[in-house]
């Protein structure tokens, strides 16, 4: 009994986390990450999002500032709803993030703006792949490259690894 109830309390936390918040978007940090504010005046808390399942173009990488632009378009300044799913090594909130009614990650991988995250998906997931194979075929956004090289390669590249 007090096994479970300890196991209990040790989940509040979690399970808190867990919740869907509605907050408001004040940052683009780059095509799959971002800043919300969340709580009520005088309480804000500043929340670091990186947006689940997907992997957008770096900064510096070519399509980059792209990415970042079609996320800003959709979230920037407004309501969004955020589901986290987990934190990431960095601390930030990996999560669902819903902006005028539609899924931001959706949005970015349906316009050719961000890779599914193959590593980081859930079964939940699959419909990604569907989207990611339609903007591919019609040559959207970053498939408009050839070949373009997914983030996590070019990260490789540039630790020289």
């Amino acid at each position: 009994m007090l096994r479970a109830l300890i196991c209990l309390l040790l989940a509040l936390p979690f399970a808190a986390q867990a919740q869907p918040r509605t907050c408001l978007v004040v940052g683009i940090s780059d095509g799959d990450t971002l800043t919300a504010r969340c709580g009520s005046p005088g309480s804000y808390e500043q929340v670091k999002v990186r947006l689940a399942a997907i992997d957008a173009p770096e900064s510096r990488q070519p399509y980059g500032q792209r990415s970042k632009q079609a996320l800003s378009a959709l979230c920037y300044m407004e309501q969004a709803r955020i589901s986290p799913r987990d934190t990431d090594r960095y601390g930030r909130t990996v999560a669902d993030v819903r902006c005028r009614g539609e899924d931001a990650g959706r949005h970015q991988v349906a316009g050719g703006w961000a890779w599914v995250y193959e590593q980081y998906t859930t079964r939940d997931d699959g419909a990604l792949f569907k989207m990611q194979y339609t903007a591919r075929a019609q040559h959207l956004g970053l498939w408009a490259d050839r070949e373009p090289l997914a983030p996590w390669e070019w990260r490789k590249v540039q630790r020289g690894g």
